[in-house]
C-alpha cells in the first residue's frame, strides 16, 4: 500500500490486517506521521520512500498480489500554487506504481481517485459515464493518473472517492467536515466560503477503507464511491445541530467546484456505506473529545 500512514491509510491498514492480509506500507512521511499507524506497528512491514522512486516502489511491491495506491498530494485549492509538484507526485507517481506493478507481477491495482474530477455538476448527479471537467490541478492530475491506470496491463480498479470525513488516527483538518466539527468543539464559528449552496459528496473514512478493501475483488473499471450528497450549508447545519451552535460565517471567497455523484455502480458491486452523515459527525466529535 502506498501512502498507508495517511488519513485513509490509518483506517485501512487495521481493516486489512483484521481480514488476514499481509500488509506493507510504503510512505515518505512527508505529509503523514508514524503516529497514524499506532497500534499496528510490528504487524505491518514499513518501507520509507517516495512514490516517484521506481526502485523503492518496486522493492516494496515485490511479492505482493495487489497494491492499494493512496499516496499523493491532496487539498485541491492549495494545488494551484504547486501545479508542477502536484502532477509530479499524483500523475508521475502513479505511473511509477503501475510500472513497478507490471514488473513484479502484481495482479490488481486499486487507485484512489476523486469525484473532484467532475468539476461543477450540481444540476444533477453524475455517473461514471459523464465527461469529467477538472477545475484544479489536483483533479487534473487525478484524471491523468486514471487514464494511465486504465491503460495498464495490470488489472486496475479506479475509485472516484467522495470527500472524506470522520475520526481516524491520521485525521486531516483541511477537509470541511473535520474542520467544522473541530471549530464547533472549541467554540469557533463555522466558516463557509461563498453562499454555501455548492454541493459535495461525502463519505466516512471508515467506509472509504471498506470500499478500498472490497474493491480488490471488483471488476476492472471506474467507480464513484460515496454516501451523501450535501450542500455546505447542510453540512454546517448538521454540525451545529449535533455538536454545538457556534454560528456560521459566510466569507466572500471562491467556493470551488460544486458536484453531486451517482453511486449506483458501487452499490451494484455490493458496497453500502455504514455511517449516515449524522452518525459520522457524532463519531468524529467523540473521537476529537477523546
Amino acid at each position: 500500500m502506498t501512502g498507508g500512514a495517511g488519513y485513509v491509510g490509518s483506517a485501512l491498514v487495521p481493516r486489512l490486517l483484521d481480514e488476514g492480509h499481509d500488509v506493507t506500507v510504503y510512505d515518505s512521511l512527508t505529509a503523514s506521521s508514524p503516529d497514524s499507524l499506532a497500534g499496528v506497528i510490528g504487524e505491518v512491514e514499513f518501507a520509507r520512500g517516495d512514490v516517484r522512486d521506481y526502485d523503492g516502489v518496486r522493492d516494496a511491491l515485490e511479492g505482493a498480489d495487489a497494491v492499494i495506491h493512496l499516496a499523493g498530494i491532496t487539498g485541491a485549492s492549495e494545488t494551484f500554487e504547486i501545479r508542477e509538484k502536484t502532477f509530479d507526485v499524483n500523475h508521475e507517481g502513479t505511473r511509477t506504481v503501475l510500472r513497478a506493478a507490471e514488473e513484479t507481477d502484481v495482479e490488481t491495482v486499486v487507485f484512489a481517485s476523486s469525484c473532484n474530477v467532475y468539476g461543477s455538476t450540481d444540476t444533477h448527479e453524475v455517473d461514471e459515464e459523464a465527461t469529467p471537467d477538472p477545475l484544479n490541478p489536483y483533479a487534473e492530475s487525478k484524471l491523468a493518473a486514471e487514464d494511465d491506470c486504465l491503460g495498464s496491463s495490470v488489472r486496475t480498479v479506479v475509485l472516484r472517492l467522495a470527500t472524506n470525513y470522520g475520526w481516524s488516527e491520521g485525521i486531516r483538518f483541511n477537509l470541511v467536515v473535520n474542520s467544522f466539527v473541530f471549530r464547533a468543539l472549541v467554540g469557533e464559528p463555522l466558516t463557509v466560503y461563498g453562499d454555501g449552496t455548492n454541493w459535495r459528496p461525502f463519505m466516512h473514512v471508515e467506509d472509504t477503507a471498506r470500499a478500498l478493501t472490497q474493491a480488490l475483488g471488483w471488476e476492472e473499471g471506474v467507480y464513484n464511491v460515496g454516501g451523501d450528497n450535501l450542500t455546505i450549508n447542510e453540512v454546517a447545519s448538521t454540525v451545529e445541530r449535533r455538536v454545538a451552535e457556534t454560528g456560521v460565517e459566510h466569507l466572500d471567497r471562491e467556493a470551488g467546484p460544486s458536484y453531486r455523484a451517482d453511486f449506483s455502480k458501487a452499490r451494484d458491486a455490493g458496497f453500502e456505506t455504514t455511517y449516515s452523515f449524522g452518525e459520522g459527525v457524532d463519531q468524529l466529535a467523540g473521537g476529537l473529545r477523546g
